[in-house]
């Protein structure tokens, strides 16, 4: 279906130029545009026929491209800024492995075993509240402005921590470390999935779990290397600064400044990301339709009952929920006893270093095929190897119950092996997707709303799981535990055959599609062949 374009007399963009975002990376007023990047007809009221609709059996991509392809370095720039944030998330979540034996061996602090257990997971207390807090900020203060605000109470829990003399202080600087990891796990997701183009989406979300993985390696690797906890929060600094800095220089999201009315602003931010020599105009068009349908429909709770909202929240919360109980943090939580029974010698730091290079090394793979492989077969793979690892690890458990000089003697190589997979399987998969698709599943009207429910429920789960662990163990023993997480990984499978679309290589408006969500294109579009 095609409808004619009204053409606007060519001008130059000064006379619509407009104060936007400065940024090093270039300031969207390059002269080989010779078009405003608003045409002033379409500022206008626009009229639904003006926009044909996609059809869900339309298998076919449509990324407008017109005037050449999108420039991928600035969103690659854009990405690892970003993700600077997740590089400081891991280094929280990896900060408690290393500091956890300082804190017990401080003389000035002389944590107990309880103390020590209350520290570590508290993190969990804030990164719950951060999920609700990022949600509203997301809405007020945008994407790149909660970013760039959440980088300073970050900054003030480390300091907390390095400057703190007693167990309350402490806490509370973890608290609030944790209340920031709970917000970066909200906002950068979503921020890349709205600015990335089909092509590379999955690629630049994916590279969200990877500087996760990296950032845990890096305080594993630091915690190594010095013998104070207070040094170690010090060295944690460093990553939030970094990535304060780095996302002074990024533009905000176009959709969320099309959302506020800022069109120059959005169209000169969507230029930024797409390159200087790349017709924005037909994915500007699609991206304004979008926003104007949702600010005609006022979000609440009820509308979650609507098809095209409440199905894509729900796989996305069942994601959340098969990564959390996947074993993932059973299998960390008795990594040290573990190597123990494998018959190695290295010492407890180097086995964290092992994991944590094994969780980068398994992600960057995760990143390479995202967008080659695509989500849903990652996912299968994922479950399965997942399933037949912890069945190993169970079984192992159970041989030295029977007779513990034999299995160690004859399955020794076991539980590391499986241990190594179980942790690449984790990594290829169910670590990057959940997020990843977090951000690409709901439609513009309830983003903040629902990925902010989706995050608050991942980080309840970590909470519940830590907790329940070593119940489990006591009524099931480690066999039956491992065997219990290797079941609910094979349902997990049966989950991703029959109910997880995919996402390879779709804009944002033909996924709200394929969950019968009205969608709208330019008619200037033209089908964008990298994008298949």
């Amino acid at each position: 279906m095609t409808t004619s374009t009204p053409t606007p007399t060519p001008t130059t963009m000064t006379e619509y130029e407009s104060e936007g975002e400065w940024s090093p990376w270039g300031d969207g007023n390059e002269e080989e545009l010779e078009q405003p990047l608003i045409n002033p007809v379409q500022q206008q009221q626009l009229p639904e026929d003006r926009f044909p609709i996609v059809h869900m059996d339309d298998n076919r991509i449509v990324t407008p491209l017109v005037g050449g392809r999108a420039s991928r370095t600035t969103q690659f720039i854009a990405a690892f800024s970003a993700t600077m944030g997740a590089l400081a998330m891991g280094a929280v979540l990896g900060f408690s492995s290393p500091a956890g034996p300082m804190l017990m061996n401080d003389p000035s602090m002389n944590f107990t075993n309880t103390q020590n257990t209350w520290f570590s997971s508290s993190l969990n207390l804030g990164a719950l509240v951060g999920g609700p807090v990022g949600g509203v900020c997301l809405n007020t203060l945008g994407r790149r402005g909660t970013m760039l605000a959440s980088a300073l109470p970050f900054l003030g829990g480390w300091i907390l921590i390095v400057l703190g003399k007693n167990f309350g202080v402490l806490m509370f600087g973890r608290i609030v470390t944790g209340l920031c990891a709970g917000i970066t796990s909200l906002t950068v997701p979503t921020f890349i999935g709205e600015y990335s183009s089909a092509d590379v989406r999955g690629t630049l979300g994916s590279g969200f779990q990877l500087m996760v993985t990296i950032g845990v390696l890096y305080a594993y690797s630091m915690g190594a290397a010095v013998t104070s906890f207070r040094t170690l929060a010090a060295l944690c600094i460093i990553p939030v600064v970094i990535y304060f800095i780095l996302m002074l220089f990024v533009k905000e999201s176009p959709t969320f400044l099309l959302a506020k009315g800022k069109q120059e602003q959005a169209a000169k931010a969507l230029q930024y990301f797409r390159g200087k020599s790349y017709n924005i105009q037909p994915e500007l068009d699609m991206m304004r339709s979008a926003i104007q349908e949702s600010n005609n429909t006022k979000t609440s709770i009820r509308d979650f009952r609507k098809p095209y909202i409440f199905k894509p929240f729900l796989i996305s919360l069942t994601l959340m929920f098969f990564q959390q109980f996947s074993g993932v943090n059973a299998v960390l939580f008795n990594l040290n006893s573990i190597f123990l029974d494998s018959g190695s010698s290295l010492s407890d730091n180097w086995c964290s270093i092992i994991v944590g290079l094994v969780q980068v090394a398994a992600t960057f793979l995760a990143t390479i095929l995202m967008d080659r492989a695509g989500r849903k077969i990652l996912l299968i793979t994922s479950s399965s190897i997942m399933a037949l690892s912890l069945v190993a690890l169970g079984e192992f458990f159970y041989w030295e119950k029977a007779d513990e000089s034999w299995a160690k003697n004859t399955l020794g190589w076991l539980p590391l092996a499986s241990l190594v997979i179980f942790i690449a399987s984790f990594s290829i998969g169910y670590g990057p997707i959940p997020w990843l698709m977090m951000g690409e599943l709901f439609s513009s009207d309830v983003k903040e709303m629902a990925a902010s429910a989706a995050t608050m429920f991942n980080w309840t789960l970590s909470f519940v799981v830590t907790s329940i662990f070593v119940m489990l163990q006591n009524g099931l023993g480690n066999d039956g535990s491992y065997w219990l997480f290797a079941s609910i990984c094979i349902v997990n499978l049966i989950f991703c055959v029959t109910f997880v679309p995919e996402t390879k290589g779709k804009t944002l408006n033909e996924i709200t599609a394929l969950f019968g969500g009205q969608t709208h294109t330019s008619d200037t579009d033209t089908r964008n062949s990298s994008d298949c």
